[in-house]
């Protein structure tokens, strides 16, 4: 097949991709600007268009055309794809010969990865926290299982040579079927597209409210979404998550409970190299789900004790000169996803200064928990909060709303709750070369500088660790 990708840099849309290459499908593909995404999938052997999408960049003779969530309704990308999807009709393509009655289809990410589900013994990790890290997690434990699986994940795994996919080689069959690992996205309800046969269940909480509006909203999709298992599906569920416990109660499937408060736990705290308590139930949720599978203890635990953490999630860079100090790249950018991050970083260095870089992500996100950020951001346990301002990002953001919400009133709401006592605890940086810029100038030597946000604020952590 001949597969074009619009929004082909994305870390979900991008893993798929990297399937398509290879089972030695041919890629194409576009997206705005030039990163280290689209420069590996150039390597693999995909044909990149960068720079503003045009209709003309779609392969007259694709098969299939697939278009990132984030990719509006007007995209001339897009909008060319549903016309050659419109001009099919019901029959066979006619620039292609008779016997060859493929159809051309134009299909979101979630649902191209939905079909791709549905001939895999599917295992999908879902949950509000801790997906990418627990897919990783689920996904070395079956490797080194020798289930030989296919994986796609929302982050970069050093031990998949800094990939988000690895394509498994059929070796192994569950059920009469390979087995396919991914890490299912709530947001959109993607995640109603997919066919899974385990789904594990980390956190529920309110988060997307750009789309679901309430927590009600959030809690029905995913009981649709537990619905959709076989009726020999596993649920894995976090017992310590009042949440997860409302969608799973009623489920007639099989549900095999995880938490950190259980005697497995204590030994994963003492084998896991990545940090924090959040990480131990994302541990004992792998380890739960492997059971599911079969696999022995002793190799979900050789496994998760070699784990190395994933891209941009608690990724520690040391440097030396011209003076030492450490750099944490984080995705985080939930409330919570903040706080309990800060505190295992607080608990891994209790004596160090500890100063945030926080880039808010999206103006939504940002206006609806715009409370509970200055809450958070006001008694977290750091001694220099670096704010820049909210990361736009394009197509999603309502114009109404961004005119109510802005990174320096933040600044100034956590100051004022921070109080006299801690003058100048907030730096307000606009940008993130003015960011960088102060970092530079301040930094002393031995800080832990936190750098978080899902947006382009891990440019900040690479730039600051390559000074050494």
């Amino acid at each position: 097949m001949k597969i074009h990708f619009i929004g082909i840099g994305g870390i979900g849309v991008s893993a798929l991709a990297k399937y398509y290459l290879a089972k030695e499908h041919t890629v194409t593909g576009s997206d705005l600007a030039e990163t280290e995404i689209t420069h590996s999938l150039e390597t693999l052997g995909a044909h990149l268009h960068l720079g503003p999408h045009r209709a003309e960049n779609v392969p007259m003779d694709a098969d299939m055309v697939v278009y990132s969530p984030a990719v509006q309704k007007d995209n001339p990308e897009l909008l060319q794809a549903q016309h050659m999807q419109e001009s099919e009709s019901s029959e066979a393509r006619l620039d292609l010969p008779k016997q060859k009655k493929v159809h051309f289809r134009a299909l979101s990410y979630p649902e191209a990865l939905g079909e791709l589900t549905k001939e895999y013994f599917t295992v999908a990790i879902s949950g509000t926290h801790g997906k990418s890290t627990t897919t990783s997690m689920i996904a070395l434990i079956l490797v080194k299982a020798g289930l030989d699986p296919t994986v796609i994940v929302g982050t970069k795994l050093k031990e998949f040579d800094t990939s988000n996919c690895r394509v498994g080689q059929g070796l192994y069959l569950h059920k009469g079927r390979p087995i396919l690992v991914i890490e299912a996205d709530e947001h959109f309800a993607s995640f109603l597209n997919y066919s899974p046969d385990i789904i594990v269940l980390t956190t529920i909480e309110q988060d997307h409210l750009d789309y679901y509006q309430n927590l009600n909203n959030i809690l029905r999709a995913f009981k649709g979404y537990v619905a959709k298992l076989p009726p020999d599906g596993v649920i894995v569920a976090n017992k310590d998550d009042k949440n997860v416990g409302k969608v799973v109660t009623s489920s007639k499937r099989l549900i095999q409970y995880y938490s950190k408060g259980w005697i497995a736990p204590k030994q994963l705290r003492q084998i896991l190299k990545v940090p924090g308590e959040f990480n131990v139930a994302n541990a004992h949720a792998a380890l739960t789900c492997a059971r599911v599978l079969g696999v022995p203890d002793e190799t979900s635990y050789a496994a998760l004790g070699a784990f190395q953490g994933t891209w941009r999630r608690f990724e520690v860079f040391e440097v030396k000169t011209p003076v030492p100090y450490t750099v944490v790249s984080d995705y985080g950018h939930h409330p919570t996803e903040v706080k309990v991050t800060l505190e295992a970083a607080r608990a891994k260095w209790p004596k160090l200064p500890l100063w945030l870089v926080f880039q808010p992500h999206q103006y939504q996100r940002t206006y609806y928990f715009f409370r509970d950020f200055i809450n958070i951001l006001s008694r977290l346990p750091i001694d220099k909060l670096i704010l820049t301002d909210i990361y736009d990002v394009a197509g999603r953001e309502q114009a109404e709303i961004k005119k109510k919400v802005s990174a320096h009133e933040l600044a100034l709401q956590i100051q004022k709750k921070k109080g006299r006592k801690y003058p100048d605890f907030v730096v307000y940086t606009p940008t993130l070369d003015k960011a960088q810029q102060w970092l530079e100038e301040h930094i002393a030597g031995g800080e832990v500088i936190m750098v978080m946000g899902a947006g382009d604020i891990y440019k900040v952590a690479l730039a600051l660790a390559k000074t050494a």
